[in-house]
């Protein structure tokens, strides 16, 4: 696996990129917060993302689908390179202001947008389908460091000033474009169908005939709507686990290192039978740590609650974009990884914003507790709705 030249490139590209972004949105974040001093400019850094992936999901699966996707990731490094040392030079002159970071915080959610189907979709023809799991545990795991490291970077970087954080992502994204322009040729070609509407909504039309596909986007997606336990981990920290910022801190890491142990796991000994009895497993056991975390007045249970929450999750994101992977014809993979990617940053975002209102109308433990035991009745609901993902015994069956 890491013997393969255009995997490694891949890989340490992608995670260049993650950690560029992950400094780069905390820089969004703190400065437009100094600039303000309103909680709801913060949140229009959220919706300016969101909004540039609901937008553009379904043009950037098309993209992904007709244009070489290699120059599509590259583009698109260049593009946030530029999004950041734009950044970078209005601190430094002094003509920074919010209009200018909302700009590029567009700039940068469009560009993930287009960034993300591409690289997904360039995966399976890098490393071939009976690696395609292995590779895709080991690329999760690098990602989540990233993921811990690059706020934790910027956070340091930003001691020196925004312009610090700015012209280092910009950097970052640079060597991020390098990497991706020396992978090879591969062997899919761009699709050249004629680009109507629907070519464009082929994706969703995909997902929405194919059992297997359906079934586990869905599965995650309600699972993570209603388990989004991770919103309140402030509120149990401070007034329900009495743990402080220290413990605020452990709680947020907890589920990331489980994730790690996880994509690290698997990527040595993947999984080879009975996959979708494993994957109802898995989210059955998101809900169940979720209650028991919900409930728990114990620091050191919670923590073990989170670790076990994000390892279920993290085996599960494995089997689920695998399997959409190797369910989908190559030349309609960009497509249905856009729609994919709309649901699972939907899910995750609307996830939060479920947990805080149902916080405020019920409390924040039965909040939880309710979320848990709704990620297990839709366990138990789609173990009837699909049982073809049920019976599914291994990640790659030749088609018919």
């Amino acid at each position: 696996m890491l013997k393969n030249s255009a995997f490694s490139r891949y890989w340490i590209g992608d995670t260049t990129s993650v950690l560029a972004n992950q400094m780069l949105v905390l820089a969004f974040g703190w400065q437009i917060y100094d600039l303000t001093q309103s909680a709801l400019s913060l949140g229009f850094i959220g919706l300016a993302h969101f909004g540039a992936q609901f937008l553009l999901t379904l043009p950037a699966g098309h993209w992904a689908d007709r244009y070489n996707r290699q120059r599509i990731a590259v583009a698109c490094q260049l593009i946030q390179a530029f999004a950041a040392l734009l950044l970078a030079f209005a601190n430094y002159g002094g003509w920074i202001n919010t209009p200018l970071i909302y700009l590029c915080a567009v700039l940068s959610g469009a560009s993930q947008t287009f960034q993300n189907p591409a690289l997904r979709s360039l995966l399976p023809d890098l490393v071939g389908e009976a690696q395609l799991a292995r590779c895709i545990a080991f690329h999760g795991a690098v990602k989540k460091g990233a993921v811990i490291l690059g706020p934790a970077l910027g956070g340091v970087l930003y001691l020196w000033g925004a312009s610090a954080v700015y012209a280092i992502s910009a950097i970052a994204y640079l060597l991020a474009t390098v990497i991706f322009s020396y992978i090879p040729a591969t062997k899919s070609r761009p699709h050249d169908a004629p680009a109507t509407l629907q070519y464009v909504f082929g994706g969703l039309h995909y997902i929405t005939n194919h059992p297997i596909i359906l079934g586990a986007i869905s599965l995650d997606l309600f699972a993570t709507l209603l388990g989004g336990a991770v919103a309140l981990l402030p509120i149990y920290a401070r007034d329900i686990l009495h743990a402080g910022p220290i413990g605020l801190g452990l709680l947020r890491s907890a589920p990331a290192i489980g994730a790690v142990l996880a994509s690290l796991y698997l990527s040595y000994f993947p999984l080879k039978n009975s996959i979708g009895k494993i994957l109802f497993l898995c989210v059955s056991v998101f809900g169940l740590t979720t209650i028991i975390f919900g409930l728990s007045t114990s620091l050191t249970l919670s923590l073990i609650s989170l670790l076990i929450m994000g390892a279920a999750d993290m085996i599960s994101v494995v089997i689920r974009s695998t399997l959409v992977q190797l369910e989908t014809p190559p030349s309609m993979r960009g497509r249905v990884s856009a729609v994919h990617s709309l649901f699972t940053g939907t899910s995750n975002q609307l996830g939060q914003f479920e947990s805080g209102i149902t916080a405020a109308w019920w409390g924040t433990v039965p909040s939880v507790v309710i979320g848990g035991i709704g990620t297990l009745a839709i366990v138990g609901i789609w173990l009837v709705r699909f049982p073809t993902l049920v019976k599914r015994e291994q990640l790659y069956e030749p088609r018919s």
